[in-house]
């Protein structure tokens, strides 16, 4: 039996963001965003913290001492929307910075409304 592909929806410049990564980078989270396509989920995808639970994921992956992240959510029966991919600049704590939540927080409500034009639920 073979597992059904979801599509991938980039929201933003998502797309662009992640193809600027390392390719090592974009390796690891193009695997991580199939496993979510296809219903599993990558061991580095974790909850996002001030988003209501486990519908938006972070996917974190480190290379040459710079840190990357890329944010998705599968709340959607039909297809996985890419929120935000940025490098994180900060080199004190973990915490997202509030410009990004708040970017992804947009981006949110705009997959909801496109997922919505679709015929989604």
């Amino acid at each position: 039996m073979t597992k059904t592909s979801k599509p991938v929806a980039w929201v933003g410049s998502s797309y662009d963001d992640l193809c600027a990564f390392p390719d090592p980078v974009q390796d690891a989270m193009g695997f991580a965003l199939y496993l979510a396509q296809t219903g599993g989920k990558h061991a580095n995808a974790k909850p996002l913290k001030g988003f209501g639970g486990a519908g938006v994921l972070e996917i974190v992956d480190d290379h040459d001492g710079d840190t990357y992240r890329a944010v998705y959510t599968v709340k959607f029966a039909d297809a996985v929307y890419v929120l935000h991919a940025f490098q994180k600049k900060s080199k004190t704590g973990v915490k997202t910075p509030p410009a990004d939540i708040e970017k992804m927080k947009r981006r949110l409500k705009a997959a909801e409304e496109d997922y919505k034009t679709r015929g989604g639920a």
